[in-house]
């Protein structure tokens, strides 16, 4: 038996929670170590599937998930001797970090087994470390945005067996027809079968579960290239009512806000929400507070139009009433500021936050003079010119300035 010592408990912690990876090749495949957690388990959780892969669908001590799906009932059993049952490894889109958030260190063993991922992975000959690997068996195609380019490569996991046509068709309706998926039925059991079809030319009508798909992604016309690397994307990418930071403006904004992985970013007065769907694709997390409900339907529809929808929350209110509830390392203003805005943020926000703020009137510029002078941080001006028609020639056509402040508090 493991004894862990954790001094957030107070004194040792003995596990009863076996948290065990299963995969198509069945129970006899299991580590002895896993066969060995799932016979003393008192009582094991799992879907029908794998309580049948375990052999348990007859036991007494299998009971399956209760739908819809919920972690309470293992809870609830805190202090005797449970087994869940999950595919491959438990951690990798599946039940294992879900239980773990409620629990201490200690509480749990776990025994993973290859991962679909890993399986997809050798029977591609993919490195899986270079691989974009997505659960869309839980999340809309749309997920696959910031990886489709041509000669890109994904494996998706895959909700049913009509979703690998559903799939075939999304990329079909965006330009990406001619990539090649790559359907794995059963990896590793005696059921596994992989072929491949074309998504212009998709024809399988007998795909069963659990399915997942290695594609090999191909396009034609502007998009094939996929989304760039870096800030500032093109205005018409975004839906908007013309209330949207302008690509180069975005760029520099971005730029001075510094994204991070998983920081959070108040996005105030967002209106088309340009700013926080780049820094979500940057790979942090946003909430954009807009006080018209027009424009925060629209916020929402850019959000799930790049795939960021789980990374992007949309407040509607006024930015004068209310802050998102958690606390933020990067705010942004594009307009708007004022002094009792200036004063709240200041007062709320945690120190080593950043904070960026544009201005394009001469009362906020001189208000963030004024406060660039208090609190320090680089105020810049920024003069855009884009070239237009002058008669039979060209001229420059110069943008309103930009005063930015970004400081960090």
């Amino acid at each position: 038996m493991r004894v862990v010592s954790d001094p957030d408990t107070c004194g040792t912690v003995i596990p009863w929670l076996s948290i065990i990876g299963i995969g198509e090749d069945r129970l006899e495949a299991l580590a002895p170590a896993s066969r060995a957690a799932l016979d003393k388990a008192e009582v094991v959780f799992g879907a029908p599937r794998h309580l049948a892969l375990a052999g348990l669908e007859l036991s007494p001590k299998a009971t399956p998930w209760p739908v819809p799906f919920s972690i309470e009932a293992v809870l609830a059993l805190r202090g005797r001797k449970v087994a869940v049952l999950a595919s491959g490894d438990p951690f990798w889109h599946g039940a294992g970090g879900s239980l773990c958030a409620h629990l201490v260190p200690g509480e749990w063993c776990a025994y993973p087994a290859p991962s679909t991922f890993s399986w997809v992975a050798a029977r591609m000959g993919w490195r899986l470390e270079e691989t974009p690997c997505l659960g869309l068996h839980a999340a809309p195609f749309e997920r696959l945005v910031p990886v489709l380019r041509t000669g890109g490569r994904a494996i998706c996991l895959l909700r049913d067996g009509k979703a690998p046509e559903e799939l075939a068709r999304w990329l079909n309706e965006r330009g990406f027809g001619s990539s090649r998926l790559h359907i794995m039925e059963s990896l590793g059991g005696a059921n596994e079968r992989i072929r491949t079809a074309q998504a212009d030319s998709f024809a399988f009508a007998d795909i069963q579960a659990p399915v997942a798909v290695a594609l090999s992604v191909c396009g034609e016309g502007p998009d094939a290239a996929g989304l760039p690397v870096g800030f500032g994307l093109p205005d018409d990418l975004f839906t908007h009512d013309g209330q949207i930071t302008k690509r180069p403006m975005r760029a520099l904004t971005l730029s001075a806000l510094a994204p991070r992985p998983n920081a959070v970013l108040w996005d105030l007065g967002a209106g088309s929400g340009s700013i926080s769907v780049e820094w979500c694709l940057a790979g942090g997390q946003a909430c954009a507070v807009e006080r018209d409900l027009e424009r925060c339907m629209r916020i929402r529809a850019n959000a799930a139009r790049f795939g960021v929808e789980h990374r992007l929350s949309v407040l509607q209110a006024d930015t004068a009433e209310s802050f998102p509830h958690r606390l933020p390392e990067a705010v942004f203003i594009g307009g708007g500021a004022n002094e009792a805005l200036l004063e709240r943020l200041w007062a709320q926000v945690p120190m080593g936050a950043r904070i960026v703020i544009n201005a394009v009137t001469l009362e906020t510029e001189t208000l963030l003079a004024t406060w660039h002078a208090r609190a320090g941080g680089s105020l810049l001006r920024i003069e855009l010119a884009e070239s237009q028609p002058l008669g039979r020639m060209r001229g420059w056509s110069p943008s309103r300035p930009v005063v930015q402040w970004s400081v960090t508090r």
